[in-house]
């Protein structure tokens, strides 16, 4: 069953969304991928994880601009262009802090200008309360399906909170909703 059957995914568009846990890198490619979007994606050059968009099936790499920032400051400015210019349909911007209300809300006010959707991935009890929702993403492990996730709706403006299996299925370039309990 698609996981846009069961709840509000994927993320609205014209909004800005968080994620946050060990599998948020894999929710925001799995995400793109699946929308079939562009992503610009924003970090601080000076952090020592590298992202590796072949690892995750289903996406292509050729499909992601990532920006390097010195600092925070830079990240939410270069952000906040990219989401209001609207050239590419899908930011993601990765914080290292906590931001203000006032700059969650500049981020909100962007991606609405640029029909552009946001996702912060954020520290886990870092979120804003300008974000439309907020994802708690963590593997499952699986011997049979190494893509197996239970995604989490922490915060939702606009519906329903809850918990979900997930898998991404190779074949239909899709999130789909799968049985926590193995059949």
């Amino acid at each position: 069953m698609p996981l846009s059957d069961m709840i509000a995914y994927p993320p609205r568009r014209s909004r800005v969304h968080e994620a946050f846990g060990p599998a948020a890198v894999s929710f925001a490619l799995w995400t793109a991928a699946q929308i079939g979007a562009d992503v610009f994606w924003v970090r601080e050059g000076w952090r020592p994880e590298r992202l590796n968009p072949p690892g995750f099936g289903g996406f292509d790499p050729s499909r992601l601009i990532l920006a390097q920032t010195k600092d925070q400051t830079d990240t939410l400015a270069v952000a906040e262009e990219a989401l209001r210019d609207g050239a590419v349909p899908f930011v993601v911007l990765e914080l290292t802090a906590p931001i203000s209300l006032t700059a969650g809300r500049r981020l909100q006010l962007a991606a609405r200008a640029g029909t552009t959707t946001g996702l912060c991935l954020i520290p886990e009890g870092m979120g804003c309360n300008a974000a439309e929702t907020r994802w708690h993403c963590a593997p499952v492990f699986d011997a049979q399906d190494s893509t197996r996730q239970c995604w989490s709706l922490k915060k939702n403006k606009s519906g329903t909170n809850g918990a979900w299996h997930v898998r991404w299925d190779p074949e239909t370039h899709r999130v789909t909703v799968v049985s926590p309990v193995r059949e």
